[in-house]
């Protein structure tokens, strides 16, 4: 994948701002796009029969009334060594402002916004979305389309997640945003305060 230099002051700049050693390897360019990045999605008729499908060997999610296809995304999931488990669930909660309690930023807790939970100390949620597996377990969504996929589901949707899905074949095939592993990430303040948790787009809906 063809990648942009950052020019060196810049990158100067991000490392004095002090971004975290996970990050480091963000030296590429890109920002802006995946920034713009956004995928079109529709509110259901009936919320009731909504229900989620993850497809981990194409890292995409699905998010279905009937036949209805509402929003189809790429996601990051589990690395190898972490993997998202796989099974039949339900959205047991949902939090915008959710952080998890024992990693983070400013003994805050890392930031995961528009949390979703399927499985204890397991859900969906805001993050950098690579073309590789290498989350903790979790299902990391892009920041635009977070807001998007935590207002369409409820608490109660089914949650199906297994290698594939019969939906790959016509859905899986989409434009991506660029890989967030060279990207430059967001100066500290951002996750130490409350900047992660209104940092995407204005949802808008067909």
């Amino acid at each position: 994948m063809k990648t942009h230099t950052v020019p060196i002051l810049a990158v100067a700049a991000l490392v004095v701002a002090g971004i975290s050693s996970c990050s480091m390897n963000k030296a590429g360019g890109g920002l802006s796009s995946y920034q713009a990045y956004d995928r079109p999605a529709k509110l259901p008729g009936n919320p009731s029969a909504v229900r989620v499908k993850v497809s981990l060997s194409k890292q995409r999610v699905y998010v279905m009334e009937g036949a209805d296809m509402l929003m189809a995304m790429p996601v990051s999931i589990g690395a190898p060594v972490t993997p998202t488990p796989t099974g039949n669930f339900r959205i047991t909660d949902k939090k915008h402002r959710y952080r998890a309690a024992t990693r983070g930023h400013a003994q805050k807790g890392e930031p995961m916004p528009y949390w979703c939970g399927f499985k204890p100390a397991y859900g969906f949620h805001t993050g950098w979305v690579k073309h590789h597996p290498c989350t903790n377990g979790c299902i990391r969504m892009h920041e635009n389309l977070a807001p998007k996929f935590f207002r369409i589901v409820s608490v109660g949707t089914p949650v199906s997640i297994a290698y594939r899905q019969p939906e790959d074949a016509e859905w899986a095939s989409m434009p991506l945003p660029p890989d967030a592993g060279p990207l430059p990430d967001y100066d500290g303040s951002i996750y130490a305060g409350d900047g992660y948790f209104t940092r995407h787009k204005t949802p808008e809906y067909e």
